[in-house]
């Protein structure tokens, strides 16, 4: 009896203790804001609402900025461009401890902005709605709305938007959404039109547009819309490449019927094909304006209802000429299906391979498998951290890692993850340390942190392979281990790490290097790097932060 009772509170404290959590992860919520161009004055009010309402407020350092003085007394989280997935990590991570959070993005946040990107971080955790956290998407002013009211009225017909940045969209897909834009004669909005390195993209898309629209086409270069920076270019296509373009410009090409007029860009609707606007009397009442004779460019070509009524008849015959044709040709539906399919994304495979934790030999059928794997179109690429990182394009990527595996490979994640990098144990012959390389490797290897994090690993108090100069380093010597902290690779105030045990026991270094890696995990900002995280927490599992040397002064050291 008294175990069933026991029993039975501890059931009742497990229901409290999970309706607690829900209770929590409900409170979480996470605000996606798009706030337009950057003024107050073209924010809306909901955004304005999120932001004053959110614990906290996450965003790239220039959008952050530019929204200051509304996120006054907020926890900030700023990383820097390319830091995307972070963000979205960080938000859904601290909605998911029970705060509001807000995650901002410029113009709108579902146009080239981080809604998307906060859906599918969720997706990979299995989140669903219905019990996980809130959700709110909060739309504001996209660049596109926002430099066309600058430049008149240019996108008053159909238009579509284009990003040239190829960083994550192969160039080829977007040189044939170029041109099918062209070909259809939409207006178009280029989005990320240029930068420092990628300057081949624009003059591509020049080229492309010429063929397909009148050199004297308008075009209008709007950079920081709405921003103190506001600069404003009516140019033309053949001309426009003369004047600056950059990442803060938006590139608006008109179709074949744009025109400036009074130095404002203009793109008529069609109401000249059923109004005179220039008189008040009408040639068409209202009810005549609908009639299908009214409007012979219509999908019914101006038919009469009887007209139009043997089309299908028709059309049928059409369709089984073709059916003809396709069996003469050999057109079949597989090629059809291609042609559709022409404009998917398949999804890019990053991965890491090495020979192992601690050899460093690769044999003859090893390269041939990985060529083999990598083909024509994939790249690979040697790293500092000992292994060779490999991208292509697949939809099968647990094939190619079980390929790999088989032949002898070690396959590891790639980004912001854990390498254990240790040395060649004196060609194996110092074996010491080599169990220990290993099961950190399969403890710890590929787990995700807030930034990528290096252990190194070396089998004695030699450390050739430079152990003490990662973000962790580990040393085996005299049967035990020396442990280092917060080495800084890089720059003019690199460091070694901080010496912080001497002869660790071999039993507690795993333990102990999973208890640092969970704090990292846990405490450490989005994108912030092991030796800041260890300078601004100043104590980790008890091993405390020495301020380093002052570095002496260099002028120049690039030069």
């Amino acid at each position: 009896m008294l175990f069933l009772c026991l029993a039975g509170k501890y059931c009742a404290f497990l229901k409290t203790l999970m309706k607690e959590r829900m209770r929590r992860v409900a409170d979480g919520k996470v605000f996606v804001v798009g706030f337009g161009p950057g003024d107050e004055a073209h924010m809306t009010h909901r955004a304005k609402e999120a932001l004053v309402e959110s614990d906290s407020v996450i965003g790239y350092k220039t959008y952050m900025d530019l929204v200051k003085h509304l996120i006054q007394g907020k926890e900030i989280v700023r990383t820097g461009m390319t830091e995307e997935v972070s963000r979205a990590q960080e938000a859904v991570k601290q909605a998911q401890a029970g705060k509001k959070v807000s995650v901002i993005s410029s113009g709108d946040a579902g146009l080239y902005g981080m809604a998307g990107l906060v859906y599918e971080v969720l997706m990979e955790q299995d989140w669903h709605e219905e019990e996980g956290i809130a959700v709110e998407i909060i739309p504001g002013i996209s660049a596109l709305n926002s430099c066309a009211s600058l430049l008149g009225a240019p996108v008053m017909h159909d238009a579509c938007t284009i990003s040239l940045s190829d960083h994550l969209t192969p160039w080829n897909l977007i040189m044939k959404r170029v041109e099918a834009a062209a070909q259809a004669d939409f207006v178009i909005a280029l989005y990320n039109p240029k930068s420092g390195k990628r300057t081949r993209q624009i003059e591509e898309t020049q080229r492309i547009l010429l063929q397909h629209r009148d050199p004297n086409t308008p075009v209008g270069l709007v950079k920081s819309a709405y921003r103190q920076r506001q600069h404003i270019v009516m140019t033309d296509l053949e001309n426009m490449l003369n004047y600056e373009i950059g990442m803060l410009t938006t590139v608006i090409i008109g179709n074949n019927s744009t025109f400036y007029y009074d130095g404002k860009m203009i793109t008529p609707r069609g109401y000249q094909r059923k109004y005179t606007l220039g008189e008040e009397k009408q040639p068409l009442k209202p009810a005549q304006r609908l009639k299908r004779e009214a409007e012979p460019w219509a999908l019914h070509g101006g038919q009469s209802e009887d007209a139009a009524a043997a089309k299908p008849r028709l059309q049928s015959a059409v369709d089984t000429a073709e059916e003809a044709l396709a069996a003469v040709t050999g057109e079949s539906a597989e090629t059809q299906q291609l042609v559709q399919t022409e404009f998917q994304q398949k999804a890019v495979f990053e991965f890491a391979v090495s020979p192992g934790v601690w050899n460093k030999k690769v044999n003859a059928r090893q390269l041939a498998s990985l060529a083999e794997i990598i083909g024509d179109q994939g790249e690979v690429s040697y790293t500092t951290s000992h292994y060779l990182q490999v991208s292509l394009e697949t939809d099968n990527p647990t094939t190619i890692t079980a390929k790999l595996e088989e032949d002898g490979w070690l396959v590891t994640p790639v980004g912001d993850v854990i390498h254990v990098k240790a040395c060649d144990f004196c060609d194996g012959e110092k074996t010491g340390g080599i169990p220990y390389a290993k099961e950190l490797q399969e403890k710890l290897g590929g787990l995700k942190v807030p930034k990528v994090l290096n252990i190194g690993f070396n089998g004695c108090g030699m450390a050739c392979y430079g152990a003490v100069t990662d973000d962790i380093g580990i040393i085996y010597r005299k049967g035990a281990f020396d442990l280092f902290l917060g080495a800084k690779t890089t720059g003019r105030n690199a460091h070694t790490g901080q010496p912080v045990q001497e002869g660790l026991p071999p039993e507690k270094l795993v333990e102990t290097m999973t208890a640092i890696v969970e704090e990292y995990q846990e405490k450490g900002m989005p994108n912030e790097r092991f030796h800041k995280f260890f300078k601004r927490v100043q104590t980790i599992q008890g091993f405390a932060y020495q301020k380093m040397p002052e570095p002496v002064e260099v002028n120049n050291p690039c030069e």
